[in-house]
């Protein structure tokens, strides 16, 4: 079977006069009865490792594949390929009798060369009778490191294959992965009993993808400003939630972007259409769970962004793998706020201790790249045990992009290197930071740490600088992680040296991704609009102010001054346009926005400003079964304290949703509840204040009343006195 001409079966199945990489190795170790280990980075060329051996060998060839979406994929592939229909098949939950009927007797006749099968497929009975029963070539799994606990994607009936594997037939297995750190590749192979399996283990660089963090402000805007400016390309946006895949893709609907969703929460055939219209271009934009994705063969994905921060950084690498597979621009773009980690910290809570232990160390992983100053491509090669000179990036990451400030560490990395020595090479980061810095945590309290002699020697830094100098010395290869202890950290031959003789050091600047930190100028004034306009809004103002005069009503009752800097920004020049600034819903842009409008489009025209085209319809939110619920719960008189109580939400958070409504021009009428609290004089005299008021500022209407009202009585006479003076 090896004497075959191997590049002509190449070119006669698939029509490619040469293979990539390792493939004609892998293919002929897997021809001559070897078990075969695959390690390839998505976008190398996997699935040929099996098919074209398939298509060679007498008998079937069993894919164990995760989904039944890749499954699809794959069978339509392969068929492509050839003449007959017949030539693969798929075994799932998704067939009907009749159908999993012909499927066997294509497989009996001899006209079956790779069925595909869930692992919860292989494990039914009368499977195994079945494929006992008939030739089987060889056993391939796709996805590998879904055995592995330590893998991203952990599916405990992968853990069963080889039981199974054993007792259908005694031929070849074939695992396949993308992405298997050490740890990972010796849990595959020692779970599939094939630790005398050939490794073939291609690099995991991608020359041609784009790394980028960006921090999660206005995220919504931020993607929907990204897309179009990549217009007609092709992209996924990823998410961790179903709800927020439904709601990024109406939100991106709405902004004339042509998105669709995909979960697992939708049928069968809904996500079978959404995935063809993604691959026949009928769509450019998909917004997804992870359960998109693995293995969808579309070669021209030019931009992956994470609206969340994935869970580890095998998910990571595998979900921005799917972009630019033909080696064209591929650009992985993730929004990151530490919040999100503290998000899925807690789905760990209720674990068995072993899985939070793994989840947690997953995490920290993933926040360690996302923080880091350090070239993103050595970072993730790093992790994958692979060894990259930083020089060889050619600014295909925003840290090699915007260089960080560099300063030299020496005595930082020695002060680290001793401390770890001190603490026995027994502890993991968090309590290495901990103790360098000063801070008594109840561990360092009961191992007695506070008494050592290197306990706070380095307080002239946080935990944040040191968890960056760990990180530093982690890629320079001078201390390194046991995974099986779940991250402690231990001294290299290099750190030890580094030690007796120590050398120059240069610690890069580390990057803050705090909520209210603007990261740095350079990566985001890429993405933001337009700068303030400064003469613009001193124009607004005076327009806001004839008006009041006009109409005998505050100004702040036609616009709110954020409303009015929004404008300055993105120069709304319609009315459908101004209902995209925050604060101003149909009914105020009805009533008062026409001069505005007016006023904006001879400004733009005049100075011939370039406009952003990238308003942002208001948050989905505003329209959705809540605001409805709360407004109609508003309409039946129910106290405001229930109405909170009902949407779990305290009365603090009640009002500002009101104030919100209002705000954007929808009446609503609290009278009944302010009626309970205040009496008729009290509301007269501060509607009085609020009708010749200059500013709607509530910590002026207190200091104006001496505090003879709450500021929540204030609040709601001021939603009583806008819904009726505004809307």
């Amino acid at each position: 079977m090896v004497n075959v001409d191997l590049k002509g079966a190449l070119r006669t199945f698939f029509g490619f006069d040469s293979f990539k990489g390792k493939q004609e190795e892998i293919i002929q170790n897997l021809l001559l009865g070897n078990n075969t280990f695959v390690i390839m980075p998505t976008g190398g060329g996997k699935s040929l490792c099996y098919q074209l051996p398939a298509l060679l060998s007498n008998g079937t060839a069993i894919v164990v594949s995760p989904l039944i979406a890749l499954m699809k994929n794959q069978v339509d592939a392969i068929r492509n390929v050839s003449d007959s229909e017949n030539i693969a098949h798929f075994l799932n939950s998704s067939l009907s009798k009749a159908d999993i009927n012909k499927v066997k007797l294509d497989i009996q006749s001899g006209n079956t060369k790779l069925l595909y099968v869930a692992p919860e497929s292989l494990t039914k009975q009368e499977n195994i009778d079945f494929l006992t029963s008939v030739d089987i070539s060889f056993f391939a799994i796709d996805e590998a490191h879904c055995i592995s606990e330590w893998g991203h994607d952990f599916r405990p009936e992968y853990r069963r294959l080889r039981d199974i594997f054993e007792r259908i037939s005694n031929v070849p297995i074939i695992a396949l992965t993308a992405t298997a750190t050490p740890k990972v590749q010796f849990d595959i192979q020692k779970n599939l009993n094939m630790l005398d399996a050939i490794v073939f283990k291609s690099s995991f660089n991608r020359e041609n993808l784009y790394y980028e963090i960006r921090p999660k402000v206005d995220v919504e805007k931020e993607i929907i400003r990204y897309i179009r400016s990549k217009q007609g390309k092709s992209g996924i946006v990823y998410c961790l939630s179903r709800k927020k895949v439904e709601e990024l893709s109406e939100l991106l609907q709405l902004n004339g972007i042509n998105a669709l969703p995909y979960h697992a929460g939708l049928d069968a055939t809904t996500r079978a259409k959404h995935q063809d219209m993604f691959l026949m271009e009928d769509t450019s934009i998909i917004v997804a769970t992870i359960a998109f994705g693995m293995g969808i063969d579309k070669p021209d994905v030019r931009f992956v962004i994470h609206h969340d921060i994935p869970k580890s950084l095998e998910s990571y690498y595998q979900e921005t793998g799917r972009a630019g597979r033909d080696g064209g621009e591929g650009e992985c773009v993730v929004f990151y706020s530490y919040k999100d980690i503290e998000k899925l910290e807690k789905f760990l809570h209720g674990k068995p201790i072993s899985e939070q232990e793994i989840g947690r160390q997953l995490l920290h992983e993933i926040v360690s790249y996302t923080e880091t100053s350090v070239c993103r491509r050595k970072y993730i090669l790093h992790y994958f045990g692979e060894q990259f000179n930083e020089d060889d990036c050619k600014c295909m990451c925003d840290n090699c992009k915007y260089p960080r400030e560099r300063s030299e560490g020496k005595e930082h990395v020695l002060l680290l290197l001793n401390v770890i020595s001190e603490l026995q090479e027994m502890q993991k980061a968090k309590h290495i930071c901990a103790f360098i810095s000063g801070n008594v945590t109840s561990d360092i309290k009961s191992y007695k740490h506070d008494q050592l002699s290197l306990f706070g020697k380095g307080n002239y830094k946080d935990e944040h600088f040191w968890n960056a100098v760990i990180r530093q010395c982690l890629v320079a290869g001078l201390i390194t992680k046991d995974i099986e202890t779940y991250g402690t950290i231990f001294l290299t031959d290099l750190g030890r040296n580094f030690i007796t003789n120590p050398s120059s050091f240069m610690l890069i600047k580390e990057r803050t991704f705090n909520d209210d930190d603007n990261l740095d100028d350079n990566i985001i004034s890429a993405g933001k609009g337009g700068a303030f306009d400064e003469s613009l809004f001193e124009m607004l103002i005076d327009l806001r102010k004839s008006i009041s005069k006009q109409k005998n009503i505050p100004p702040f009752v036609i616009f709110q001054e954020p409303s009015l800097k929004e404008m300055c920004f993105h120069y709304p020049i319609t009315i459908d346009e101004l209902t995209n600034i925050q604060g101003v819903g149909n009914g105020k842009a009805a009533r008062y926005g026409e001069p505005f409008v007016a006023l904006i489009h001879n400004y733009v025209e005049e100075n011939d400003i370039e406009r952003p085209q990238d308003l942002v319809v208001k948050s989905i939110i505003n329209k959705s079964g809540l605001k409805v619920q709360l407004i109609q719960n508003i309409d039946r008189k129910l106290p405001l304290e229930d109405i909170g109580k009902a949407q779990g939400k305290s009365l603090e958070e009640i009002i500002e949703e009101i104030e919100a409504i209002v705000s954007s021009g929808t009446r609503v009428n609290i009278n009944y509840y302010i009626n309970d609290i205040l009496d008729s004089d009290n509301q007269d005299e501060i509607y009085e204040y609020f009708s010749e008021a200059e500013s709607d500022d509530l910590a002026q209407a207190y200091q104006e009343f001496d505090g003879d009202y709450s500021e929540e009585e204030l609040r709601l006479m001021r939603i009583k006195f806008m819904s009726e003076m505004a809307n």
